[in-house]
């Protein structure tokens, strides 16, 4: 059973049977998305890892990782450029489909 509290309501709680899910029950989702809970900072810092910063260049053609790179530069810039996020993205999940397995 989960009770809920509400300030406003004066005290008063509301018990609410049709929403009774543990931690327990929440933490045993898995996401077969393979992006799921990786950070665009972590696949950035991946891919340059692996590549480098010109070969990344190279298979994404940005300047933000041609003229003087940075990690904080290339996130703002992905974040405010959904094509690029995409292309980073799919580089990702070839890397690992590709090198990691």
């Amino acid at each position: 059973m989960l009770v809920l509290k509400r300030p406003w309501m004066e005290g008063q709680e509301q018990t609410r049977l049709d929403e009774t899910v543990t931690l327990h029950q929440m933490t045993e989702f898995k996401s077969n998305d393979p992006l799921h809970g990786v950070t665009l900072e972590r696949m950035l810092v991946e891919l340059i890892d692996f590549y480098g910063w010109q070969e990344l260049a190279r298979r994404v053609k940005v300047r933000a990782f041609q003229d003087q790179p940075s990690v904080p530069s290339a996130l703002k810039f992905l974040r405010k450029t959904p094509w690029a996020r995409e292309k980073v993205e799919q580089l990702y999940l070839y890397m690992l489909r590709k090198h990691r397995h």
